[in-house]
């Protein structure tokens, strides 16, 4: 069975860092595209960071300079390090990845919530 399990959420003063992973199983077919959405309460499900399997990202440009995404292809795992961050960071990050025949998964959401 397919599925995308993050980790490493959680409660963080402003300033902090926390560093996501999610690392994907039971895909069968090459992920292309790794990354991460987050939602905040009341608003949708917005880009982070995304990054390809040749390793070109793309950020949003609220966390650019501040989060860096990585990835191990060999293990299908995605990371994402967030340094300075900001009460606005506070939402739900769910892990996204991209197959070669375009199917997409989506992890279970993990909690981020930076306190002023």
């Amino acid at each position: 069975q397919a599925q995308l399990v993050e980790s490493g959420g959680g409660l963080v003063q402003a300033g902090g860092s926390l560093r996501l992973s999610c690392a994907a199983s039971g895909i069968i077919f090459s992920i292309n595209v790794m990354g991460w959405y987050r939602q905040a309460p009341g608003k949708q499900r917005d880009l982070v960071a995304t990054i390809r399997s040749d390793g070109i990202t793309v950020y949003a440009d609220s966390v650019k300079g501040r989060f860096t995404i990585s990835r191990d292809n060999a293990k299908n795992t995605v990371y994402l390090q967030m340094n300075s961050l900001k009460p606005e960071d506070t939402a739900v990050y769910y892990c996204y990845a991209a197959t070669s025949r375009l199917v997409s998964y989506w992890g279970q959401g993990t909690q981020v919530t930076v306190s002023s």
